[in-house]
């Protein structure tokens, strides 16, 4: 999903998705959510959740532990890795100490049991809905310097890769076979295009990417000119 589609549904109301295999908790969880003026979603099996298409939007994700086909750790797993804007509400009727750890270890957000305080779980759900709304926030700027990154040619790119790296002007023009000049020409093209303000700055961007180590603080700080 591209940045502009990001923050668009960063502006959307959030969606609470519910499963449970028990039609009765279901529809009272569904009564309580809309009442709060959250968007429901229910199902009544993890199968049937995971039919469901990914839509980016703020959410979580209200799930019950002992389900029909995938319990509800199998279906963490299954969504832990790619789905880090849908925090996780347990609820069970029989939780016990070691599933709540292993819950917990694993990113969920609470671990309530039935019958279910509808404060303690709408608080659980406020929390939750900020956390989406912030990992989605991280997803928009991410694809912003993604964006802004596909704008550098290949020289400015390996002229910033190895800036970061801790290597002074010089020394990146002997890598690379060019002059400081030219160095600085590119770096400054470079961090034009990534709306830059600072070498640290760019620093930080780098990182965010996954693109370069920054091995050599004291050269970043005495080559800024």
């Amino acid at each position: 999903m591209s940045a502009g589609q990001s923050s668009l549904a960063l502006e959307t109301s959030p969606v609470v998705f519910v499963v449970d295999d028990d039609i009765s908790v279901r529809e009272s969880l569904k009564a309580l959510i809309d009442f709060e003026g959250w968007r429901t979603e229910t199902f009544a099996s993890a199968e049937e959740f995971l039919t469901r298409s990914r839509s980016f939007e703020p959410c979580c994700l209200i799930l019950d532990i002992s389900l029909p086909d995938l319990n509800g750790l199998d279906l963490q797993k299954l969504i832990a890795a790619d789905r880090i804007e849908m925090p996780i509400i347990f609820i069970t009727g029989h939780g016990d100490i070691p599933m709540t750890v292993q819950a917990m270890k694993a990113g969920a957000v609470e671990f309530l049991t039935k019958p279910i305080n509808d404060q303690l779980l709408l608080d659980a759900i406020r929390s939750a809905v900020e956390r989406s709304k912030s990992e989605l926030g991280n997803e928009v700027e991410l694809g912003r310097l993604r964006s802004r990154w596909s704008l550098l040619t290949p020289r400015e790119r390996e002229v910033i890769e190895l800036v970061v790296s801790g290597l002074l002007n010089k020394q990146v023009g002997y890598k690379l076979g060019i002059s400081e000049i030219t160095v600085k020409a590119h770096r400054g093209k470079a961090m034009a295009k990534m709306e830059a303000d600072s070498l640290a700055d760019m620093v930080r961007m780098t990182a965010r990417l996954g693109l370069a180590t920054h091995t050599n603080p004291w050269n970043i700080l005495r080559d800024v000119e």
